[in-house]
């Protein structure tokens, strides 16, 4: 440390030495230093003389250093050699003072990265210091077995602060280096934050078309007098360049038009690294490719241009899935679907689902079962839009009903932004019904509006939200056409919103809430399978499926024109792979056609987590905390995934 009233060039080597946490800093963490391990290589010399001795080890005690700033200790204590290998690797005399000597330089290093560079280190082995000439021989005299005392203490000094931030090089129009760089006058100088505003400028002089911009390692010289430390970057923008030829490798089955179609970047346009990211971010999103890369070209063409290639990595085309379910009130279910991802190259899906449900559950009367063909052609009219195609039967025989449905819908589905989805589209159904030993048919004709919300920021769809929120507003004008004609609307808003309490997703509150109203056409005008019930996993657990709200004499539910649920869940992880569950549910369902009227029917219950790589397997059983006719005394719930 040079002598208070000089001032030192530090030049860049002053940011290598002291900055052991460079990477950390770039990729956007508040790290001031390496982990252990990072120090472990840098420092690799004394650990090799280490192993290279034959002596008995010696055996030692710590007491950590204690600056009173617990981020700095934190780092002092991730830097030492001393603490790390004690357990790990048993040290002779000269190797453990040579690992102690390591340590002196190790703290010097993390108080300068801080901005401390007037700071004093001390490190003492049975309350001799480390450079003391007779400690290798006081510690060979140690009687094998007994422990030696080693002492850090770790004096801050002042902080240093930034005097000046200074600019070098010819410089873009219009580019303010010093809105960019993160650090100015009065700042501490910590080296991790002013090697941090080399990669910033970078960054923003990339951004703004200068591909090939060079920042240097920043330039500092320390006066110890004033305790502050002057830096300067130099800066080399280069030529700013647009972005040239586009071309794809990796392409097998997916149509090349369709792909370049996709892009968000186009030839001419600026170059940008946000914006190319962008448009491989879009390519991942079509569901046909499982891996995309973007390389830009190392050199500039003649049109001052960068060439980019975008590297794509095919998904298989084909998928099966088998699943399967249970439940004591609609009993198992089971289901195979079959999917093709890019029938026709461009990303067109089919997807065929065949299902068996009804199987011994205490709400079903016999087996039924749920057929779907769907098609789906992306990019229809314009980005982010997408065509569908569905075709529906179904058979079930439940306690409320008994239907066999055929459906024929289409549906224009658009993503306006990360957050909000929509969906518009038309549905014909010829629905044969019976209830109560009365069957009709009935020919309906809908015209269903949804608008879907989701802030959890799951990209896989197997992953367990535990932050954020999902919301759904759907309103389907409906004709149903049967014994009479009857124009109705059914609107349904849902919810569900999840508080990470632990911060890493392992105790997790969420929570669910479900409206439901039919206005148009009393109770009995409408059809059975339009009306509203409560009751089951999808709304109030530990109650039969549909049996919340009116019934006939019987006990059988009749239906009902407006409905409305809560739930709230604790979610517990245990060890890595299992966890625990304990629920409230609570509904109602009603005659009226405003939600909150009825009786209030509440469930609870407890559930076994498991968590795996297709989702959480899970296991609930849930008791009615009140009551309704011919209710279940329990429920059990088994499946994939969450219930919410």
């Amino acid at each position: 440390m040079a002598s208070p009233g000089t001032v030192r060039d530090c030049g860049p080597g002053l940011f290598f030495r002291p900055v052991l946490g460079l990477i950390a800093s770039m990729s956007g963490l508040r790290f001031r230093i390496a982990p252990a391990a990072a120090a472990a290589l840098i420092y690799l010399a004394p650990v090799a003389f280490e192993g290279a001795r034959a002596a008995d080890p010696q055996g030692y005690t710590l007491s950590n250093p204690d600056t009173g700033d617990d981020e700095l200790d934190t780092a002092l204590k991730d830097s030492s050699l001393l603490i790390l290998l004690r357990s790990k690797t048993p040290a002779p005399p000269f190797a453990l003072i040579d690992r102690a000597r390591g340590d002196f330089g190790r703290f010097q290093t993390v108080l300068e990265s801080f901005g401390y560079y007037q700071g004093k280190v001390s490190i003492t082995i049975a309350g001799r210091d480390v450079n003391d000439k007779t400690l290798p021989d006081f510690l060979e005299s140690v009687p094998q077995g007994q422990t030696v005392e080693i002492k850090s203490v770790v004096e801050r000094g002042t902080q240093y602060t930034l005097r000046n931030v200074s600019f070098h090089g010819t410089l873009p129009p219009g580019f303010d280096a010093a809105s960019f760089v993160g650090v100015s006058k009065g700042d501490p100088a910590v080296a991790a934050d002013v090697l941090g505003g080399q990669g910033a400028l970078l960054s923003a002089l990339q951004e703004r078309g200068y591909a090939f911009a060079k920042v240097g390692v920043p330039d500092a010289y320390a006066d110890d007098a004033e305790k502050v430390l002057d830096v300067s970057y130099n800066i080399e923008p280069g030529p700013r360049v647009n972005i040239g030829a586009i071309s794809f490798q990796g392409l097998k089955h997916v149509r090349e038009d369709f792909a370049r179609e996709s892009l968000t970047v186009h030839t001419g346009d600026l170059y940008n690294p946000s914006a190319i990211e962008a448009s491989r971010l879009k390519l991942v999103g079509l569901g046909v490719f499982s891996g995309v890369s973007v390389r830009a070209a190392d050199h500039e063409e003649n049109d001052h241009s960068v060439p980019l290639l975008f590297d794509v990595q095919e998904s298989k085309q084909h998928a099966v899935a088998l699943s399967g379910a249970y439940s004591t009130d609609l009993g198992v279910s089971l289901s195979a679907s079959w999917s093709h991802r890019n029938l026709l190259g461009r990303g067109e899906q089919l997807n065929l689902l065949a299902s068996g449900i009804g199987l011994g559950g205490s709400a079903t009367s016999g087996l039924g079962y749920n057929l779907q063909a769907q098609f789906i052609q992306p990019r229809f009219l314009g980005d982010d839009q997408a065509f569908e195609v569905n075709l529906a039967a179904v058979k079930q025989d439940l306690d409320a009903y008994d239907q066999t449905a055929q459906t024929f819908g289409i549906y224009v589905r658009k993503h306006f932004s990360k957050l909000w989805n929509g969906t518009a589209g038309m549905t014909v159904t010829h629905d044969l019904v019976s209830q109560q030993g009365t069957e009709r048919t009935y020919e309906l004709v809908a015209l269903p509006v949804t608008a879907q919300y989701d802030s959890t920021g799951l990209k896989d769809p197997l992953s367990d939200p535990v932050k954020g929120g999902r919301g759904a507003l759907s309103i389907t004008p409906t004709i149903a056409r049967g014994k009479q004609t009857v124009l109705f609307t059914v609107i349904q808003a849902s919810g569900s919103y999840y508080f990470d309490l632990s911060g890493n997703g392992h105790s997790v509150i969420a929570t669910r809430a479900l409206l439901g109203t039919i206005q148009g056409g009393s109770t009995f005008d409408l059809p059975p399978d339009q009306r509203l019930y409560a009751g089951g996993s999808g709304s109030v657990r530990g109650f039969r499926y549909q049996s919340i709200g009116p019934h006939f004499a019987n006990g059988d539910p009749t239906g009902a024109s407006s409905v409305d649920a809560v739930s709230v869940e604790l979610r517990q992880r245990l060890w890595s792979n299992y966890g625990l569950a304990a629920f409230v549910d609570a509904g109602q369902a009603s005659e009226s056609d405003l939600p909150f009227n009825g009786s209030v029917q509440v469930g609870a219950g407890i559930g076994a987590r498991y968590y795996t790589s297709i989702g959480a397997i899970r296991a609930d059983v849930a008791i009615p905390v009140t009551k309704v006719p011919n209710g279940d005394a329990f429920e059990i719930y088994l499946s994939i995934g969450q219930a919410f």
